[in-house]
């Protein structure tokens, strides 16, 4: 399937500008999510850590976004001059796309109480909770008119998900800070919403012990018996970034090929 079917044209964001945050390679949802913004008209600021400034600029020319800021979001001098940046440039943006968080990968294996030091668990919660708290702050100054957030979110924040541990609490952090964000700039016109994204082969996974079993598995236990697609993430980051998803605020959206739903999987999914 070429890219305009996965990430059909139009003009639904034609004049609105926004900062990604989050392109890491072509298998980051948040490049898919990229993809289909600039598809629908978007104009585009791309963040990134200095480590990974290679990969990035590549990605942003072939998608044309010309306008790239550095940013380490666990810096305060660093955030402050990127989003000084784009309010110089800019003055004003549109939305928010969020798709950032780490954790020391050698805790996210065997037991969460016995493999979990304070200082992972500190870093952790910073950089994947804060780090969106402290963007859809500094957003929201230039949202006068309104404006629309998203996070990036994953099903072990409501349940244990083997190999996970510290990202899986950190997650639910990240949720219920959706929800209290969404309150608070509600008043301004802001929505702020969280993807539930399913198992996507992507940096992130490759970090976690087993990762990539949570594909297969995952494929057994869906309802619609396939992985998650980075363009279905991407076109609910459409919906709610878009006028679409007006009225939709402080909600987690599952885009996980109905994984969620299931208690347990069917007999025949797992026949030969």
């Amino acid at each position: 399937m070429s890219d305009e079917q996965y990430f059909p044209k139009g003009d639904l964001l034609k004049g609105k500008r926004g900062l990604v945050m989050g392109v890491a390679n072509k298998n980051s949802i948040a490049w898919a999510i990229s993809q289909q913004l600039a598809a629908q008209g978007a104009e585009l600021c791309f963040s990134y850590i200095d480590a990974m400034e290679k990969r990035v600029r590549p990605l942003a020319e072939e998608l044309g976004v010309e306008f790239l800021v550095p940013c380490d979001v666990a810096s305060d001098a660093s955030m402050d001059e990127a989003f000084a940046e784009i309010q110089k440039k800019w003055g004003k943006i549109d939305f928010l796309v969020h798709s950032i968080a780490f954790s020391d990968k050698d805790e996210l294996k065997g037991s969460f109480v016995e493999n979990t030091s304070r200082a992972n668990f500190a870093q952790s919660m910073d950089i994947s909770v804060f780090s969106f708290v402290d963007a859809a702050k500094r957003a929201s100054a230039m949202m006068d008119a309104g404006g629309a957030m998203i996070t990036l979110t994953y099903l072990g924040a409501e349940r244990v998900i083997p190999s996970y541990n510290v990202m899986g609490v950190a997650k639910a952090a990240l949720e219920s800070a959706t929800r209290y964000i969404a309150r608070d700039l509600g008043p301004k016109g802001i929505r702020v919403n969280a993807i539930s994204a399913g198992a996507i082969k992507t940096l992130s996974l490759g970090g976690i012990s087993g990762g990539r079993s949570l594909l297969g598995e995952g494929r057994k236990w869906a309802p619609m018996r396939e992985d998650t697609n980075p363009a279905g993430v991407a076109g609910a980051a459409l919906y709610l970034l878009s006028d679409l998803g007006r009225s939709c605020t402080g909600e987690v959206l599952h885009v996980d090929a109905g994984f969620h739903i299931v208690g347990m999987p069917d007999p025949d999914a797992f026949d030969d």
